[in-house]
């Protein structure tokens, strides 16, 4: 039987933003997870179904670390790529993300990085689309997600996958069994989301690097 190309993938972010919650969402990856002692963290197994076969993310969950301050070498070493994750409904923990990608380019040279902003669902809406520049910067892709509705679950992994394998029209043959949504987004304010994102990566880049507030 064929080997299923597997890698690490590394997810970081301020404590609260929703790691935990969306790497549960894959019902096969919260099954097969496993805990690593020594490191206090988890990792998540997540397969996905692609036209160009089976890929695997074993995704490396904090498991609380990052509260106490930075995740050591270990949790990034020999990561072939990442997740950057902050929350839209909290400015510190975007305003945190320049850290979380510092750290993770410090052990992980030249790796795919994909930015999420979780909680799209909350209406009270902190960080907008138009302040979301970092990813711009750094040359990151960026997605809104939100875990508990499943909306762009498997985005950031789909893309990821694209730069690992060079197959740039790799799409999911089968989207990966998730948990059902705790709550839907309306049709209408997914489309309300959309046109904001789309309407911010036009917008000129802000000369000094104050943006983040």
């Amino acid at each position: 039987m064929a080997q299923v190309p597997t890698f690490k993938l590394v997810l970081v972010g301020d404590g609260g933003t929703g790691k935990t919650t969306f790497v549960k969402r894959h019902v096969t990856g919260e099954f097969e997870k496993r805990y690593i002692a020594t490191m206090g963290v988890e990792v998540h197994p997540l397969g996905f179904h692609t036209n160009y076969g089976e890929i695997k993310f074993e995704v490396w969950d904090t498991a609380g670390q990052e509260k106490f301050g930075g995740l050591r070498d270990g949790y990034y070493i020999n990561g072939q790529c990442g997740i950057i994750m902050f929350d839209v409904t909290s400015r510190i923990t975007y305003k945190n993300v320049p850290n979380w990608h510092r750290d993770l380019v410090r052990v992980c040279e030249n790796v795919p990085i994909v930015l999420c902003g979780n909680k799209v669902d909350v209406k009270e809406r902190k960080v907008k689309a138009k302040t979301i520049t970092f990813h711009r910067k750094k040359n990151l892709q960026y997605y809104d997600i939100s875990a508990k509705s499943n909306y762009n679950f498997e985005k950031p992994f789909v893309w990821i996958a694209r730069q690992l394998t060079g197959q740039r029209d790799l799409e999911l043959s089968e989207m990966p069994a998730l948990k059902p949504a705790e709550l839907e987004i309306a049709p209408e304010d997914k489309a309300a989301i959309e046109r904001d994102t789309n309407e911010a990566a036009g917008i000129d880049l802000p000369e000094e690097d104050e943006d983040i507030n």
